[in-house]
């Protein structure tokens, strides 16, 4: 079984200003990360705008991503649906590119029961390619039901969950009824917490800005140096608060436009930050050194 643990920086997916991906910019990111100490890196999910990625984008993407990291680190990549069908050939797809795993959102504005969650994930996992179940009901409407992860993670294929419905005590209700489930935190500010109650690590959106530091405090962590985890969690809470100032990832992608890392471009619906939203983001930089 596929063994997760560390940061995983859920990657922004770079355009350039005629909206076409920005490939350069896309492998200079992932490279950098990787250089900063991430233990991997995860495209093509909610940070990467998947929904407004055209099937072909989708899979370049992932493919530029295999390129980009050459072994170096971990490739979690998003595949997921709310169509079961589309799910299975976007997986299929990935299947042999070199990723280590899937990301599987639990299929929204749907709302399948407890009985249709178990199929759609099983189904998925059943192609061979290791699983990582994504709980987010605040972009779902759905949660994924205790007794359904814990039915899943006894399928050999489901490595791990993404947990990002604002719950510590869910990582332990979790870690309860499956203690071989690998769990990573979805919440930046929850990193810490859930760490404490037993996550091994988190898909991260700061991790863009900060893959370093961001990677010290996990690993501070994981090595049970909570007194200096703490320390980073403090100094860069106000990051983690204010990168959700505006829809993710509209704040992440104007920070990373700020530190000159991609052109600040988005796909429709998504749009650039109101003017509060940019200074509230540009001051949290600036007060932490990122920008002049």
């Amino acid at each position: 079984m596929l063994k997760l643990k560390g940061v995983f920086s859920a990657l922004v997916t770079p355009f350039n200003t005629d909206g076409s991906v920005d490939y350069g910019a896309l492998r200079a990111l992932i490279q950098w990360q990787i250089s900063e100490g991430v233990a991997g890196v995860s495209p093509v999910g909610t940070t990467g705008e998947s929904p407004t990625l055209s099937p072909a984008d989708h899979l370049k993407v992932i493919e530029a991503t295999v390129d980009a990291v050459a072994g170096k680190a971990r490739i979690i990549a998003g595949t997921g649906a709310n169509s079961t069908e589309e799910a299975i050939h976007l997986t299929k797809e990935i299947l042999g590119l070199g990723v280590d795993a899937t990301l599987q959102v639990t299929p929204y504005y749907n709302k399948p029961n407890a009985e249709g969650l178990y199929r759609h994930f099983a189904a998925v996992a059943d192609l061979g390619l290791p699983v990582v179940l994504y709980n987010v009901p605040g972009r779902s409407a759905k949660e994924i039901p205790l007794p359904v992860v814990a039915r899943l993670a006894a399928h050999p294929n489901v490595c791990a969950i993404k947990e990002a419905a604002g719950s510590v005590d869910r990582v332990s209700a979790i870690r309860h009824l499956c203690p071989d489930l690998t769990i990573l935190s979805g919440d930046d500010a929850l990193t810490l917490p859930m760490l404490a109650v037993g996550a091994q690590g988190v898909i991260s959106v700061a991790s863009n800005v900060i893959p370093r530091a961001m990677s010290e405090m996990v690993n501070l962590a994981l090595d049970g140096d909570f007194v200096k985890a703490r320390e980073y969690h403090e100094r860069y809470y106000g990051l983690f608060r204010d990168l959700f100032c505006d829809t993710n990832p509209i704040p992440v992608k104007a920070a990373l436009g700020m530190m000159g890392k991609i052109h600040p471009v988005y796909r429709l619906p998504l749009c650039p930050p109101d003017e509060a939203s940019t200074e509230t983001i540009r001051a949290c930089l600036r007060g932490l050194g990122l920008i002049q």
